[in-house]
């Protein structure tokens, strides 16, 4: 199966709370991969979002140690969309 790997950055106006996370994490920008998988349906090409991991810490931020945290796509673009509500 062919796979591909996609980068966004996503931006948190306010701190916010990673799924299965003690720590909260600061409000700003953090880089997020999506990994997908290709669906080859007739003619047509489509991919389809299999994994998201979020870069941490923050964009911009140093620290001793940098992780690659996976996260479910879904719970993150919801967490994202509260963050953007007035």
């Amino acid at each position: 199966m062919t796979t591909r790997t996609s980068q966004t950055v996503f931006r948190f106006e306010a701190p916010f709370r990673l799924p299965g996370f003690d720590a909260v994490q600061p409000a700003g920008q953090y880089r997020v991969d999506y990994d997908e998988e290709l669906l080859e349906a007739g003619s047509r090409l489509a991919w389809r979002r299999v994994g998201a991991f979020i870069h941490l810490p923050a964009i911009g931020v140093n620290a001793a140690t940098q992780q690659m945290v996976p996260v479910d796509p879904a719970a993150l673009e919801a967490m994202q969309h509260k963050d953007q509500q007035p």
